[in-house]
């Protein structure tokens, strides 16, 4: 390997893991900002909320890569044109093509890995993220009794606790509702207490003082509802409470194997597959269900065994036929028709909910590939709009990168969407950003493989002025 192309390998190689840590670090705070409120008050562990966020910034890899590969490769030829770099590389008889090459093998295997990561390991990260995403949201709060609001959090409880010490330990104006599976309601009120946890955060336990303890006794013979009031005075009581719903419950998860961004390659070409033949099947049946209704039109006018007949007229069909006997037969063919009705609109609504999952399939297994694909593109453009505008850093590249990009997911967005509700074919669909986008990244590398000044404000001033100068001579 050459000394010019370990030059552009290093200047590369920086710039894109700091851009591609930089993205994974602002994608995983729009994570953060989006979940705070299902993450924040619930008592998780610090290694769920690590493990969360690992599973988080594993998803957010398919945006991350392209994004640092573009801005990257700006601010690594922006940079060596600022510097007159590339300038040199030029004058030693190496042209941009050839300056290109070796990071293009670079980007190149970044692809391949890349589409390995989309088809082994991200359907993986999917289906842990969404399966421990969906259990902290369904956790329940870890603020058990808040002050002067009444808790439904423990089964078969309401509790208010007017105050609370700054030990937050100490209770003061308890009042708890209970109503027991018999149907009693019982309450207590209690003018102070204090609360604590049993080893291991098994109950919760109340210590009330100095209140009185209300219960309703229905008739054991079930004849009133309410039979008895008893009312009990105490100095000192507990109450304990069940904490077992408060701990998280893992949810198994081969209950969210069946989402579409779990599968790899295989998996969706499978489902692709067998469903397909479950729609011809269905096709299938659907056509022998209706051979009964519309049979009778394939019998002849005449035949050996008709021995009469009725002449039909071509303006009306039950012509010839008394006034009872056309009305049984309009009667018995709307009564078809609305068989046949509400056949096929059951069947229609399962076949376009079928079809749908099937588009839905196709719009992820095209994501396996267009990912890495879109990795070249990007830097197609990227190499090329940084040797042209010829600078580096974090200014103009950040800009313009993000920009391309925006083009690029904005067109992106459009396609999987017309995919999904069935308006555009999923190849289509799905690779359309890549060929638009493909086409600007050649006329990029044309222009920087002829120094064209394609962003130099100064050019552009001197054509118009030229331009002016010409309208007026002919005036």
């Amino acid at each position: 390997m050459k000394k010019i192309h370990l030059l552009l390998l290093r200047a590369f190689i920086r710039p894109f893991i700091v851009t591609f840590l930089i993205v994974m670090f602002v994608l995983l705070m729009l994570f953060l900002f989006k979940y705070i409120d299902d993450l924040i008050g619930k008592g998780f562990e610090w290694y769920i909320i690590l493990e969360l966020m690992m599973y988080a910034s594993a998803t957010n890899v398919a945006m991350a890569l392209p994004l640092s590969v573009l801005l990257s490769s700006i601010m690594t030829y922006g940079s060596l044109g600022e510097n007159y770099e590339l300038v040199a590389i030029k004058s030693a008889g190496i042209s941009l093509q050839r300056a290109l090459y070796p990071m293009f093998i670079v980007v190149g295997l970044l692809a391949i890995s890349a589409f390995i990561f989309s088809d082994y390991m991200l359907p993986v990260a999917n289906l842990k993220y969404y399966s421990l995403l969906y259990d902290v949201r369904q956790q329940k709060s870890a603020k058990l009794l808040q002050e002067g609001v009444f808790s439904n959090s423990f089964p078969g409880y309401s509790i208010r606790v007017l105050k609370k010490g700054e030990d937050q330990q100490t209770l003061l104006g308890v009042t708890i509702y209970q109503k027991a599976d018999d149907g009693n309601m019982n309450v207590i009120l209690a003018k102070e207490g204090t609360m604590y946890r049993t080893p291991g955060d098994q109950f919760l336990v109340l210590k009330l003082r100095d209140g009185i303890r209300y219960e309703e006794r229905a008739d054991k013979n079930g004849y009133w509802k309410r039979q008895q009031f008893v009312r009990m005075r105490f100095k000192a009581t507990e109450q304990k409470l069940d904490l077992s719903a408060f701990k998280m419950k893992r949810t198994n998860q081969d209950e969210f194997r069946s989402a579409f961004v779990m599968m790899n390659i295989k998996q969706l070409r499978n489902y692709k597959d067998s469903t397909n033949r479950q729609i011809d099947s269905s096709v299938r049946r659907g056509y022998n269900m209706l051979i009964p209704y519309i049979r009778f039109f394939t019998v002849p006018k005449k035949g050996d065994s008709v021995k009469t007949f009725v002449k039909v007229k071509s303006s009306d069909i039950l012509s010839g036929l008394p006034t009872n006997d056309k009305l049984s037969a309009l009667s018995a063919a709307a009564s078809e028709v609305r068989s046949v009705q509400e056949m096929l609109k059951t069947r229609a609504e399962g076949y376009k909910e079928t079809v749908k999952n099937v588009r839905r399939s196709l719009v992820e297994y095209e994501k396996k590939f267009t990912l890495s694909v879109a990795c070249l593109v990007l830097f197609l453009i990227g190499a090329p709009l940084g040797a042209i505008i010829r600078k580096g850093g974090l200014g103009l590249p950040v800009v313009v990168s993000v920009i391309f990009f925006l083009i690029y997911h904005i067109i992106s967005t459009i396609g999987e969407k017309g995919v999904k509700d069935g308006d555009v074919h999923p190849v289509l669909g799905m690779w359309i950003a890549i060929f638009i986008l493909t086409p600007i990244g050649l006329f990029l590398a044309y222009k920087a493989a002829t120094d064209s000044a394609l962003f130099d404000m100064d050019a552009y001033k001197q054509f118009f002025n030229r331009l002016f100068k010409r309208k007026a001579a002919l005036k």
